[in-house]
């Protein structure tokens, strides 16, 4: 690529970003009233203008298949009417949340007569880079508005036409309800170098949140100036315990693998517990076999079910987004939670178990953002928490962690009132 090209696409994502900071001023006062009706504005566009966004969807999903993409990779990137529905209903279910902006978070009167208010106020402008998920899309512009941030978004190629669209249908659709113009952004530019430009606008962008693939996770959380929500990587277990109902186990792991393999909150270890071994791993083989998943088993699954493939140590430490399974006998709960702390991403995992000295053990112990009990890690999801839809799964600590809704894109503001007080 040229020099020209290179200052082009960075000239045109500053200006993006100056834009939208711009906008994130004014957006920051609005009322709930006002956004809500933008959201709901929004949501009527999108199910208006569905056949334009499945036409777009379209050419995405054949480049797609000549790109040779994998099957759990498609199902991501595919747009059907009932999923631009869902969409829809999402940015309705947004407005009818509570607006965490102006929330008081404490307030106190200090003895030099200083009175002290804390409050919730929005970040700013909201940085996001995201792959082939289009859904992304409508969720990040729907929960930046509604928490008063403007939004400047970068999707993956394989979904430029998907993002495209729909960037463009709900910002026509939010301007004309008021919000402010310039505050929703998508970057079109697909080259790899768009993403380094939006890692160094520490100036405009307040946060940037990256969801994808363990590559472009550590690549935005490596070489960014601006501060990152690190997201998304799911390297999920289930321990089956001991004391469990075997048959539970087996529905939670199906569930937990199977029902959408590509996604963050599915499981890729199952670790069971040596003193039911014998008895539960070919019990799961087979059903895991008869849902198409590939077994990959440590040397004592070899030793029970010889017909598995071999796990090397760095199958543990995989994501595999697609049919496949590697499965550990570990000795104990002690030997699951260490094996756990050591190769999870810190998303989600969950133990199998009737003993309740276990399950507390477990959720005390293990590191992670969501610890289940008895069900499947796949519930780890905005919408099935209760809040509307998600920006992203944080698996770090600071400032959020576990699925991030309308709160996690608010941060504080300190309001002092006095009367003359000097130190």
């Amino acid at each position: 690529m040229s020099s020209n090209a290179q200052i082009d696409i960075k000239e045109i994502i500053t200006n993006q970003a100056m834009m939208a900071k711009k906008a994130s001023q004014k957006l920051a006062t609005l009322s709930s009233l006002e956004k809500n009706k933008a959201l709901l504005t929004m949501a009527h566009a999108l199910e208006v203008k569905t056949p334009i966004i499945l036409e777009e969807n379209n050419i995405d999903m054949e480049n797609g298949r000549q790109k040779g993409l994998s099957a759990s990779l498609l199902d991501r990137l595919l747009l059907t009417t009932e999923r631009i529905a869902q969409m829809a209903n999402g940015l309705r279910q947004i407005a009818n949340l509570n607006d965490p902006v102006g929330n008081g978070i404490m307030s106190c009167r200090r003895p030099n007569g200083l009175d002290i208010r804390c409050i919730r106020v929005p970040l700013g402008l909201v940085g996001i880079v995201y792959e082939a998920r289009p859904n992304v899309t409508a969720d990040a512009i729907g929960l930046c508005l509604k928490s008063g941030n403007a939004v400047i978004l970068r999707g993956g190629s394989e979904a430029i036409h998907s993002n495209k669209i729909l960037a463009s249908i709900l910002a026509e659709a939010a301007y004309s309800a008021g919000i402010p113009h310039g505050a929703i952004q998508f970057v079109s530019i697909t080259e790899h170098n768009a993403v380094d430009v939006m890692m160094r606008l520490n100036k405009y962008i307040d946060v940037i949140i990256p969801r994808g693939g363990a590559g472009l996770i550590k690549r935005v959380v490596e070489n960014s100036s601006v501060p990152v929500i690190e997201t998304g990587v799911g390297i999920c277990h289930v321990f089956v315990d001991e004391f469990a109902d075997l048959e539970l186990a087996t529905k939670i792991i199906l569930n937990a693998k199977t029902s959408r393999p590509a996604v963050c909150n599915a499981i890729e270890t199952v670790l069971i517990d040596q003193k039911i071994a014998n008895e539960y791993l070919p019990m799961i083989c087979q059903k895991l076999s008869e849902a198409k998943v590939e077994i990959r088993g440590c040397e004592k699954c070899l030793a029970i079910c010889p017909e598995l493939k071999t796990a090397t140590k760095e199958d543990w430490s995989t994501e595999y987004g697609d049919l496949i399974i590697s499965i550990k006998i570990v000795e104990n709960i002690d030997e699951a939670i260490s094996h756990i702390n050591t190769y999870g991403s810190g998303h989600s995992e969950a133990i199998i178990t009737t003993n309740y000295n276990n399950a507390l053990k477990f959720q005390k112990l293990v590191d992670a953002s969501a610890v289940y009990v008895n069900a499947s890690t796949r519930f780890t999801d905005g919408n099935e928490f209760g809040f509307g839809a998600e920006i992203g799964i944080s698996t770090q600590k600071l400032h959020a962690r576990g699925p991030m809704g309308l709160e996690a894109l608010t941060t504080m503001k300190y309001l002092i009132y006095g009367e003359g007080q000097i130190r």
